[in-house]
């Protein structure tokens, strides 16, 4: 099976630094709904992990967390694709939980819903913490320079194997062609 992991805010959608905070805040980059039902089309599954302290911290509730991820989902829909999970951490960074990246609770819970390791998968992210979860569990990490991409690599400190694509369209350009 083909897995790649996708963060959501800045590689799938835009970012903001107030939060994506309703469905008609939610407006995806350039190519990514493409690029997400290319990878479909071309044999791999999808899931996205990503944090949502937006609830955490009051800002929106998960009906509105569920209306963001419905659109996202009926677009991918719409040209041919799907995301065949999607996994979220709600909490603050305060709330020290296992599932916020960069710590890896919802990687490991991708791996035992595909019932698969993740050494090798292709985790794509535009912040440090998507690469250093990517890392931890044995993942490709993959570096966008959407969202908060390109601040992302100018801090450097990047994993060793980290490889960098100008957006998710590229990126699953060469994940179809080395695949």
């Amino acid at each position: 099976m083909k897995l790649v992991i996708l963060d959501r805010d800045g590689v799938i959608n835009y970012d903001s630094e107030q939060y994506i905070k309703s469905a008609a805040e939610w407006k995806p980059l350039p190519g990514s709904i493409e690029a997400i039902a290319r990878l479909n089309q071309n044999g791999f599954r999808i899931a996205v992990a990503t944090n949502q302290s937006g609830i955490g911290r009051g800002l929106f509730d998960m009906a509105t967390l569920n209306a963001m991820n419905d659109k996202m989902m009926e677009m991918v829909f719409r040209l041919g694709g799907r995301i065949d999970a999607l996994f979220f951490c709600p909490h603050t960074a305060d709330e020290n939980c296992g599932c916020r990246k960069p710590r890896t609770g919802m990687y490991e819970e991708i791996a035992a819903r595909f019932h698969t390791e993740l050494k090798g998968v292709p985790c794509i992210g535009d912040g440090l913490r998507d690469l250093q979860a990517a890392e931890t569990v044995g993942g490709q990490p993959i570096l966008v320079l959407t969202g908060k991409g390109k601040k992302t690599q100018a801090a450097g400190g990047l994993p060793k194997k980290t490889i960098v694509f100008a957006d998710l369209a590229e990126a699953s350009r060469h994940l179809i062609d080395h695949a």
